[in-house]
């Protein structure tokens, strides 16, 4: 049997790719949400939006396991909020607490990979200037994503700084797939490290916290724009990351972003902030010192290129 454990399976592309790896007979499903899982699927408590309650799920996946390894990880849940005045109960951005924290404290279940497992963790091509040029990251600094305050003479704009929040989170995905990449765990273990940008799919709820105008907006275009511009529907976007995580999609030698856009799968290159080690470097050790995992960075983190 494989297991695979997953977050974000409970709607969008995350739905989609549970389903598939569901109908596979020698796979067993460990899911974290709020929600009810799919049929089929094992289901655990979790909010991402409370480190407490990531340390509990990583706790509760351990004690149910056992010694049977995690054959993959996939480290799918997200949302978009309309500004980044949110904060989390210990005090961070709301986007940045969610997307990329909690994912990176669930880097507690590293020791829990089997030999050539495999972790997917969905990023976005929004963290590229060149492919957002409305709200792009400016940085990767954890402590100023956590603590974000407005630039003296800059207005807030509710839209913009929520959009730019998300692509600065999902810059921090695809940051620490890199990092982890290069970690002892990784080199190891054989481990294969994808990061997944499923592309702008419509349907799969991301923006549920959106005003209602755009909703309306998105319902009225969505049957001319889809088929117009070839944008990815969910069916596909989630069979592709079911097909990454079970192995059935192999990264080209020396690649770990794979990019869905168009209904094509290319393995292109990031963005340049996204290719910096020094930046890659420090977000995973200031990440590290707020989520209480200052032994991964220790002893278990990324290895600086040589």
């Amino acid at each position: 049997m494989r297991t695979i454990v997953m977050t974000g399976a409970t709607s969008g592309i995350g739905r989609v790719a549970a389903e598939h790896m569901l109908q596979m007979p020698d796979v067993q499903l460990w899911l974290g949400a709020r929600g009810a899982p799919p049929p089929g699927a094992h289901g655990f408590p979790l909010d991402l939006a409370r480190l407490a309650s990531v340390r509990a799920f990583a706790k509760a996946v351990g004690e149910r396991l056992g010694e049977i390894p995690i054959d993959a990880l996939v480290l799918n849940a997200g949302t978009q909020f309309p500004s980044d005045n949110g904060r989390t109960e210990d005090g961070f951005e709301t986007t940045f607490a969610v997307k990329h924290l909690a994912h990176y404290l669930l880097l507690l279940l590293l020791p829990r990979l089997a030999e050539a497992a495999t972790v997917v963790i969905t990023t976005s091509d929004t963290h590229e200037p060149a492919l957002n040029p409305i709200a792009p990251p400016e940085h990767a600094d954890a402590e100023r994503l956590a603590h974000p305050v407005r630039k003296p003479g800059v207005r807030s704009s509710p839209l913009r700084d929520g959009f730019r929040a998300y692509s600065a989170s999902k810059l921090c995905n695809l940051l620490t797939a890199r990092a982890l990449s290069r970690s002892q765990a990784a080199e190891v273990k054989h481990l294969r490290i994808i990061a997944y940008n499923p592309g702008f799919t419509l349907g799969t709820g991301l923006q549920r916290s959106a005003p209602l105008i755009l909703w309306l907006l998105i319902g009225m275009l969505r049957p001319i724009v889809v088929p117009l511009f070839r944008i990815n529907k969910p069916a596909q976007a989630g069979q592709v990351l079911a097909d990454l995580a079970l192995g059935r999609i192999e990264p080209p030698a020396g690649r770990l972003y794979a990019s869905l856009v168009k209904r094509r799968l290319t393995w292109p290159e990031t963005s340049d902030l996204a290719q910096r080690d020094d930046v890659m470097s420090k977000l995973w050790r200031d990440s590290a010192q707020m989520v209480g995992l200052e032994r991964l960075a220790a002893n278990n983190g990324e290895r600086p290129s040589t």
